[in-house]
């Protein structure tokens, strides 16, 4: 979410602004942080293996459910360019969100976001490879959470780069908010899961199939809240402020828990 109103208003807006505005800005800092812990994680884990051709050593993620299948060399290599271009993916949608590039450096701005998208795109179509065209499907409930991720994500590119390529700026960043929020469904899954497990300290069993579908749509739900507010009164910007603050709370816990359970036991396992 924009950490300013609009590249249109003055920097300095009401109160209610700027209680927003931090508001999103906590929420910017705790995934960003979040988000560099994910890179690290995939980087260290899948880096090596992947760029050696080392492909059984996918397999050594106890949390992965299909990741190396010997004598499929498509799906190894559809899951090898999900993982990569996760990075991308990752590094290029946090920095769309800064003004201050946009404002100082749009070339910078202009690739990162080409690559961004281009990275959302590797990713979906991937990830529909391997969904229903690598071996049965033995889940149905989870390939359908991932395909509408997935449909979501194409869609949501494809309206980003329709209006900036009409010159409607405002409506392009809305839209590419929006894609990354379901472009990084895998990664708040991640957070979700492990902020269950911190305060519940039990396994989610019949909850992870709703999981699967608030990772993308929870966090997309709770950017068209604060597009709304942003948009409209001061009762409404105060009123979003504790929203994204509690959401910052919850993705710091979660990004608490993906060190002490995801990152720890995958590393150890490399």
């Amino acid at each position: 979410m924009s950490l300013s109103k609009s590249d249109r208003e003055p920097a300095q807006g009401t109160l209610a602004d700027r209680i927003l505005t931090g508001a999103a800005s906590l929420w910017y800092v705790t995934t960003f942080a979040g988000q560099m812990v994910f890179v690290f994680y995939i980087a260290a884990f899948y880096g090596p293996t992947t760029l050696t051709g080392n492909y059984e050593g996918w397999d050594r993620n106890p949390f992965l459910r299909k990741g190396y299948v010997a004598g499929d060399e498509t799906g190894n290599l559809a899951f090898a360019v999900h993982v990569m271009v996760a990075i991308a993916v990752t590094l290029g949608g946090m920095l769309q969100f800064l003004p201050r590039i946009r404002a100082k450096a749009i070339s910078f701005h202009r690739w990162t976001g080409r690559i961004f998208m281009l990275g959302s795109l590797a990713a979906a179509v991937s990830g529909f490879y391997m969904i229903w065209f690598r071996g049965p499907i033995d889940d149905w409930t989870n390939a359908i959470a991932i395909s509408l991720n997935g449909v979501l994500i194409v869609a949501f590119m494809f309206l980003a780069l329709w209006n900036v390529l009409a010159k409607n700026i405002d409506a392009h960043r809305r839209w590419a908010m929006r894609l990354f929020m379901v472009a990084n469904g895998v990664f708040f899954l991640r957070l979700i899961v492990s902020a269950w497990l911190v305060i519940m300290q039990k396994s989610p069993g019949a909850l992870s199939h709703a999981f699967e579908f608030a990772s993308y749509l929870a966090p997309l739900a709770v950017l068209e809240l604060y597009l709304r507010a942003r948009d409209g009164d001061a009762v409404g910007k105060i009123a979003m402020a504790p929203v994204l603050a509690a959401f910052a709370s919850l993705t710091a816990v979660g990004v608490f828990g993906f060190i002490m359970i995801f990152v720890r036991k995958a590393l150890d396992a490399a």
